[in-house]
């Protein structure tokens, strides 16, 4: 199949390079390979005689009527000339797209591939028991359980559960504080009784325990010092329990549980802050004859490093422990998305398989850094002008000034008690464009800045100040 590579002067070497091994004509159509137009591509195929033709990612002229007249598929390859080699390697295993760059469809279809087998994987895997369909133990992925602190205080607790599940969470467990009352507790769990998902009450009094076990599915948790009373309710219900060693070790608690009747059990060897004895506690979850629970919760609230990266190590150790569940919190602002950060970790984990390492499986956890840097062709000029200092002073705009934040992952610029809200910052300035909001060519450009920080600081779950840095 003879493919045509059309690109720009100063990433020729690069493409040249890429097409090595296949039967490819490459042709510099100008400086930049993404100032193509139709008319320069149409010529070039009607002097010539090809199967194919992968086009600059960045390219966006409508190349479909040149298709229609020369019968020749025109398909969007990379944005970036580098990674054209990684596209041709995966040709004819992966289709092309007319319109998405090749890069963005190809992480696409590993990402969607990788849902799938993750999907297959969990339906054929073995489990030691079940809560309301979700597998624990055994074969199955580690499940996620994510605590909401305190229910008996949210006035929305039914919209903070439904979240928490929605973001990823496996269980959602409620936890109540030592002012809580066992009609605290019935109160909270009637508000959420059907919801579909997996509960937990995390609470080591029998009263506040036995008033939740009409919906709660998992108890957290039972130790030495508060089985005798707590143990006959659980057995009553075949409720299941977290075991925590309290004056004993944490088999001793399973084998006191296991005595009382309780089947469905799940060890906790309870997991130390880093700095507090993390590395020590490790080895307390070795050759426990239960599913493992695994707190990574603590370790995460106790450190101030960015979550997404210690949430992706925590669930590694987890996997190497063969914990069947794993335990995180969002109490923190800097903790803020982390039943999302585990909920990927752990899929990563489960993808693993006969790969010695989590990396190269169609999902990830590179939030900021990337995984390859790029290498560009240098800019080329002839000319060079130092940029001058914007002045302190800037003109007032006659049409006015906007107010620009952020409300429920929306960019909201407001203007006369009138606000234009978007998803992205190129919406909502394209808006004020097209309604004769702006006359000043710098406020644009201040907008611009302005709106994409507003996006930027939804993204990264990050505070937005107008005018402040990021």
């Amino acid at each position: 199949m003879r493919i045509l590579l059309p690109t720009g002067r100063t990433t020729e070497e690069i493409v040249r390079q890429a097409a090595c091994g296949y039967d490819a004509e490459v042709i510099v159509t100008g400086e930049i390979a993404s100032f193509l137009t139709p008319k320069a591509l149409r010529n070039i195929l009607l002097s010539g005689s090809y199967d194919l033709v992968i086009t600059s990612g960045m390219c966006t002229a409508s190349f479909q009527e040149v298709e229609e007249e020369t019968n020749v598929p025109i398909y969007r390859g990379p944005r970036h000339a580098a990674d054209l080699r990684m596209v041709l390697s995966l040709f004819g295993s992966i289709p092309l797209s007319r319109n998405v760059p090749a890069d963005d469809l190809i992480t696409q279809v590993r990402k969607e591939e990788a849902i799938l087998k993750l999907h297959a994987r969990e339906e054929e895997a073995g489990a030691a028991f079940a809560l309301r369909g979700v597998k624990i133990g055994g074969e199955s992925r580690m499940k996620v359980l994510a605590e909401i602190m305190d229910a008996h205080r949210r006035p929305c607790i039914r919209d903070d559960v439904i979240r928490l599940f929605t973001q990823g969470a496996d269980i959602v467990d409620l936890g109540f504080g030592f002012d809580a009352t066992a009609s605290d507790v019935s109160r909270v769990f009637s508000l959420i009784e059907n919801i579909s998902g997996p509960l937990a009450i995390d609470s080591q009094n029998p009263d506040l325990i036995g008033a939740a076990l009409f919906r709660a599915d998992l108890v957290l948790s039972l130790h030495h010092d508060n089985i005798e009373e707590a143990g006959p309710l659980l057995v009553a219900q075949g409720t299941a329990a977290v075991i925590v060693p309290s004056g004993s070790t944490v088999q001793e608690a399973i084998n006191e549980a296991e005595t009382m009747g309780i089947t469905k059990i799940i060890a906790d060897p309870l997991l130390q802050p880093a700095g507090s004895g993390l590395v020590r506690s490790l080895a307390g979850f070795h050759d426990i004859s239960r599913p493992v629970f695994f707190g990574a919760g603590n370790v995460t609230e106790l450190i101030d490093a960015d979550s997404p990266g210690v949430n992706a190590l925590l669930a590694a150790m987890a996997h190497e422990l063969h914990a069947a569940v794993i335990f995180c919190s969002e109490h923190s602002d800097k903790t803020r998305g982390t039943v999302a950060e585990m909920r990927r970790a752990t899929e990563m984990m489960h993808l693993c398989g006969e790969r010695p390492y989590p990396k190269d499986l169609g999902i990830d956890l590179l939030c900021i850094k990337e995984k390859r840097r790029r290498r560009e062709p240098p800019l080329e000029y002839h000319t060079l002008i130092q940029a001058e200092p914007m002045p302190d002073t800037l003109e007032y705009d006659p049409r006015g000034n906007f107010r620009i934040g952020i409300e429920d992952e929306w960019i909201v610029a407001v203007r006369n008690g009138t606000a234009i809200r978007g998803r992205r910052w190129q919406d909502v300035l394209n808006t004020i464009i097209k309604s004769d909001g702006v006359s000043l060519l710098d406020h644009a450009g201040y907008l611009g800045r302005e709106l994409y920080k507003a996006e930027l600081a939804i993204r990264f779950g990050r505070s937005f100040e107008q005018d402040g840095p990021f």
